[in-house]
């Protein structure tokens, strides 16, 4: 059985403060009309008010989970908001967003990049380069088709679709990433954006005259935050060219 604290109101603190002062006529301590017992039991009120905020500290503060008056204390901790993306507005998008940061994994995989590029709201794919090795690489269409099992190519690693995903049964891997040029091409990488930014007109912050009824934007939060998660040594290089605007109402009343 775990631990739990155990709150105590005023009423408790007095007694227990009644049961050492001295016995006696002059303390009349057991009785509810002296102005002894009287005292006491609005002077230990305060007492239960300080246990019962101490309580809220260490059962529900210390929580990100259910934390409301430390939130902005455990958001400056571990940097909230992100100045890459828009800052959640309620207590429970600000909770969510607390506990998603400290759970966190980092990694440097094509999957962990694309899963965070859709919580941000983006559909992406990636491409890795490097060059043409002779002896292992092939002229022409190198690309293969899923036999059910987890193929590798030769240096070992997944064969991918051309979204990012193992190859399977009967479907046709993507492109060999390997091309002529120099063994540089092997530190960039490119990022498909595949889904429009779409930013409409609103009457609250809208300019009427300046900004214009749909600003179809680059993904800027998502630039911003792989540019910081990417590898150092590592370039990458966005492609737009493949937009589809996804649901042309999307975020209008």
């Amino acid at each position: 059985m775990s631990d739990r604290h155990i709150r105590r109101a005023g009423s408790d603190y007095r007694d227990a403060f009644l049961e050492l002062l001295p016995q006696g006529q002059a303390w009349p301590k057991h009785s509810i009309d002296s102005t002894l017992w009287q005292a006491c039991d609005g002077l230990n009120n305060y007492w239960g008010y300080v246990d019962g905020r101490a309580a809220d500290l260490l059962e529900t503060e210390s929580d990100p989970r259910k934390t409301v008056e430390l939130l902005p204390d455990w958001e400056r901790n571990w940097g909230l908001p992100d100045p890459c993306y828009t800052a959640p507005q309620t207590i429970a998008q600000r909770q969510a967003a607390l506990v998603a940061r400290m759970t966190l994994y980092g990694s440097q995989s094509r999957e962990f990049y694309i899963n965070f590029a859709a919580f941000l709201g983006y559909t992406i794919t990636i491409t890795e380069y490097r060059p043409f090795m002779v002896g292992i690489d092939c002229c022409g269409d190198g690309r293969v088709y899923g036999d059910g099992t987890f193929m590798q190519d030769a240096w070992g690693r997944p064969i991918m679709d051309p979204n990012g995903e193992p190859v399977a049964n009967g479907e046709l891997s993507e492109w060999p990433n390997y091309g002529l040029g120099p063994p540089e091409n092997r530190y960039y990488w490119t990022v498909h954006v595949h889904q429009a930014d779409l930013q409409w007109f609103r009457c609250a912050s809208g300019q009427c005259g300046v900004d214009p009824h749909l600003r179809i934007g680059h993904a800027q939060d998502l630039e911003c935050i792989l540019a910081r998660w990417k590898p150092a040594h590592t370039q990458i290089v966005y492609d737009y060219s493949g937009l589809t605007p996804g649901d042309p109402m999307a975020g209008t009343p």
